[in-house]
Protein backbone atom coordinates (compact mmCIF):
# COMPACT_ATOMS: atom_id res chain seq x y z
CA UNK A 1 0.00 0.00 0.00
CA UNK A 2 2.42 2.81 1.25
CA UNK A 3 5.05 1.29 -1.78
CA UNK A 4 2.11 2.16 -4.30
CA UNK A 5 1.72 5.18 -3.05
CA UNK A 6 5.22 6.47 -3.00
CA UNK A 7 5.91 4.78 -6.79
CA UNK A 8 2.53 6.98 -7.89
CA UNK A 9 3.50 10.16 -5.80
CA UNK A 10 5.87 13.07 -8.04
CA UNK A 11 7.99 14.18 -5.00
CA UNK A 12 8.39 10.84 -3.62
CA UNK A 13 9.77 8.57 -6.15
CA UNK A 14 12.92 8.61 -5.99
CA UNK A 15 13.14 8.10 -2.69
CA UNK A 16 14.90 4.79 -2.45
CA UNK A 17 13.48 2.02 -0.47
CA UNK A 18 16.31 -0.77 -0.39
CA UNK A 19 19.50 -0.64 2.17
CA UNK A 20 21.88 -0.17 -0.13
CA UNK A 21 20.21 3.12 -1.76
CA UNK A 22 19.20 4.33 1.63
CA UNK A 23 22.54 3.57 2.91
CA UNK A 24 24.04 5.93 -0.63
CA UNK A 25 21.54 8.70 -0.02
CA UNK A 26 22.62 8.61 4.48
CA UNK A 27 26.42 9.11 2.93
CA UNK A 28 25.31 11.69 0.05
CA UNK A 29 23.63 13.75 2.26
CA UNK A 30 26.19 13.91 5.10
CA UNK A 31 28.92 14.22 2.62
CA UNK A 32 27.24 17.78 0.98
CA UNK A 33 26.12 18.60 4.57
CA UNK A 34 30.09 18.53 5.34
CA UNK A 35 30.88 20.34 1.87
CA UNK A 36 28.42 23.20 2.59
CA UNK A 37 29.90 23.58 6.58
CA UNK A 38 33.44 23.55 5.23
CA UNK A 39 32.58 26.26 2.26
CA UNK A 40 30.68 28.41 4.74
CA UNK A 41 33.68 28.54 7.37
CA UNK A 42 35.60 29.35 4.18
CA UNK A 43 33.64 32.39 3.52
CA UNK A 44 33.35 33.71 6.64
CA UNK A 45 37.18 33.25 6.84
CA UNK A 46 37.49 35.34 3.64
CA UNK A 47 35.23 37.96 4.94
CA UNK A 48 37.35 37.91 8.38
CA UNK A 49 40.56 38.82 5.76
CA UNK A 50 38.38 41.37 3.69
CA UNK A 51 37.56 43.29 6.73
CA UNK A 52 41.39 43.23 8.83
CA UNK A 53 40.39 46.46 10.44
CA UNK A 54 37.15 44.63 12.27
CA UNK A 55 37.94 42.40 14.49
CA UNK A 56 34.34 40.58 14.46
CA UNK A 57 35.46 38.20 17.34
CA UNK A 58 35.74 41.03 19.59
CA UNK A 59 32.40 42.86 18.52
CA UNK A 60 30.92 39.43 19.31
CA UNK A 61 32.15 39.06 22.24
CA UNK A 62 31.02 42.78 23.20
CA UNK A 63 27.49 41.79 22.00
CA UNK A 64 27.45 44.74 19.20
CA UNK A 65 24.30 43.75 17.65
CA UNK A 66 25.04 45.53 14.34
CA UNK A 67 28.25 43.36 13.43
CA UNK A 68 25.97 40.17 14.62
CA UNK A 69 23.44 41.40 12.28
CA UNK A 70 25.84 41.58 9.71
CA UNK A 71 27.48 38.54 10.36
CA UNK A 72 24.03 36.50 10.21
CA UNK A 73 23.30 37.81 7.02
CA UNK A 74 26.58 36.51 5.85
CA UNK A 75 26.14 33.35 6.95
CA UNK A 76 22.66 32.97 5.58
CA UNK A 77 23.80 34.83 2.31
CA UNK A 78 26.84 32.00 2.00
CA UNK A 79 24.16 29.31 3.02
CA UNK A 80 22.45 30.39 0.10
CA UNK A 81 24.86 30.39 -2.47
CA UNK A 82 26.10 27.04 -1.00
CA UNK A 83 22.67 25.56 -1.61
CA UNK A 84 22.45 26.54 -5.23
CA UNK A 85 26.18 25.94 -5.92
CA UNK A 86 25.66 21.99 -4.94
CA UNK A 87 21.91 21.65 -6.56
Amino acid sequence: MIQAFIAHHPLLANIPLGSSGLWHALVGTASFGLLGLVLMLVGFKAFELITLRLDIEKQLEERNLAVGIVVAALLLGLSLIVVVSIL
